[in-house]
């Protein structure tokens, strides 16, 4: 299925990793996990095709499906109908297209002739089992989450959420011999991951797969490698465990105590050793001797341990918020509609200094759509809103399309200065510092850097204006555990107002939601504990 020997990936002109070597053979399933920023997604690329590798070899047999951390759909895609590009992992889609123009033109022109090629196409489509396949091709989207009626619209007008579930459902109908799946579980609510699970269960193929979903890894998956790249300035390494990920933590917790150990116990010898060498170096009759315990401290050194580095732990501080006026958004009956049936319709809210305000809703329902108005990034339909008085809104866009992929971390921080602005280079490095972006990265293009560096980086730029409420969509989407903790712990204490969008029950709990916008109707409720049980479902 999968043959990787020796490979070298290299990014910035750094390698990330080197001499990796493994195998993934029929039936397996491997987790590839370790920190943001190791190096994961850049292996996935050079592993699925998009990118070459460095050095050493990788080999491919079977049919691979491969869903990136942000996949792009093609000019000609974005006409196409999602169900129409679910078909196409099969090649379906070109058939069921020929079908529909020749309905159109037999209801153009009922001629015999029209009937007739009508009725061949439609034959021949039923016969290799086409309608079949768009029956499962349904069911697969339905499984993760997908509305039926949204199925027959242009890809174009589904949100991002939909459009990667419309992908992964592609990867999935296409039948592969291997899965590739780089955190396959974004934008999916409680049922379609549990729907995933058990597809990936009973899955026939090889699967590695990149994810934070404990669940899923602990569920999933029987084996993992684990990419050990603990800061940025080091070359990554392969390590395998044999086990779910539960079991991995616990022989990789193991396995840094022990390697701690022996590197204490290594430092005390080579103090021991030191000692003896200080005391009888300077005396000829002991010289060479002292020379012979010189010999074996530098053969020690050489072939111990080493010091065990630790992944460093980020701290995050948000800047405290200018003061707005008691009222920083009034909303007043926006609606959506993107050429087809409206996403929501006459949605109003208001949100008081200091508020926070969690918007629900199943997918499809606007929520995205709903920030992006508010962000000023598309126009409603209908309605209007108006913001408070002093107020600066700063957005976080859960596909990061406001990112820039040629431009390096230190120009998308210059780019969001506001005019005034007395921060200094130093200033914007310290910030993207706090998310452990730092060195050399900073001069990396952001189209090289991981899903949750990418999080990271537009989180840091939420830091460098005057912002008093924050559009936060899916912020926690492709985070590790510990940075999501930090990102949480930030704003829990944050003073400034709120909207967000989130299906991670516990970044909510921590922020303290004073208000819940459910959509698409548009109704407003206090927050409680109560709907902390929607936040995953929704």
């Amino acid at each position: 299925m999968l043959q990787v020997r020796d490979l070298t990936v290299e990014v910035g002109g750094r390698n990330v990793v080197q001499g990796a070597s493994f195998v993934i053979a029929a039936r397996d399933k491997v987790g590839l996990v370790g920190r943001n920023g190791a190096g994961k997604t850049s292996m996935f690329k050079v592993l699925g095709g998009d990118n070459p590798a460095a050095g050493g070899r990788v080999t491919r047999t079977g049919a691979t499906g491969y869903l990136s951390q942000d996949p792009k759909a093609t000019a000609t895609d974005e006409g196409r109908t999602a169900v129409s590009h679910i078909l196409s992992g099969r090649n379906i889609d070109s058939d069921l297209e020929r079908i529909e123009k020749l309905r159109i033109a037999m209801e153009e022109e009922a001629s015999e002739r029209n009937v007739a090629r009508y009725s061949r196409a439609e034959e021949e489509f039923r016969m290799k089992g086409g309608y079949s396949a768009d029956s499962e091709a349904r069911s697969i989207a339905n499984g993760l989450g997908l509305k039926a009626d949204r199925l027959d619209l242009p890809l174009r007008v589904l949100s991002g959420g939909e459009r990667r579930r419309v992908e992964l459902s592609r990867i999935l109908f296409a039948g592969s011999d291997m899965l590739l799946l780089d955190e396959p579980t974004n934008h999916l609510d409680v049922d379609a991951k549990a729907w995933l699970l058990e597809f990936l269960r009973d899955y026939r193929g090889a699967l590695l797969v990149i994810s934070h979903d404990l669940d899923l890894l602990d569920e999933a998956i029987t084996r993992v490698l684990h990419l050990d790249r603990p800061h940025e300035d080091d070359t990554g390494t392969l390590v395998e465990y044999r086990g779910t990920y539960s079991q991995y933590k616990r022989a990789r917790a193991e396995d840094e105590a022990r390697l701690a150990k022996m590197a204490t116990m290594q430092a005390k010898e080579v103090a021991r050793l030191q000692e003896v060498v200080d005391r009888f170096g300077a005396k000829a009759t002991k010289a060479s001797m002292a020379h012979s315990i010189e010999k074996r401290i530098a053969r020690i050194q050489s072939g111990g341990v080493g010091p065990v580095r630790r992944e460093r732990r980020i701290t995050v501080r948000f800047p405290d918020p200018p003061q707005p006026g008691e009222t920083v958004i009034r909303a007043h009956g926006l609606s959506k509609a993107y050429g087809g049936p409206a996403v929501f319709e006459d949605v109003a809210f208001d949100l008081g200094r200091g508020e926070r305000l969690l918007v629900l809703g199943l997918n499809g329902a606007g929520k995205t759509s709903l920030l992006r108005i508010l962000a000023g990034q598309t126009t409603a339909n209908l309605g209007h809103f108006e913001w408070g008085h002093r107020v600066e809104a700063g957005y976080f866009a859960q596909e990061h399309e406001l990112l820039d992929p040629s431009a390096s971390l230190l120009d998308h921080m210059r780019r969001d200065l506001p005019p005034g602005s007395t921060l200094t280079e130093t200033d914007l490095r310290g910030l993207l510092g706090m998310f452990g972006l730092q060195g050399e990265k900073v001069f990396q293009e952001s189209g090289s850097l991981s899903g949750g560096e990418k999080t990271k980086l537009a989180l840091a730029m939420l830091m460098t204006g005057r912002n008093n409420v924050l559009l936060l969509d899916e912020p926690t989407n492709n985070l590790d555990p510990q940075s999501r903790d930090a990102v949480a712990e930030a704003l829990e204490g944050w003073k400034g107002s709120i909207i967000m969008v989130s299906h991670d029950t516990e970044f909510v709990r921590r922020l303290s939601p004073t208000k819940v916008l459910l959509m698409p109707d548009g109704q407003v409720d206090y927050f409680g504990d109560d709907w902390l049980e929607l936040v995953s479902l929704a």
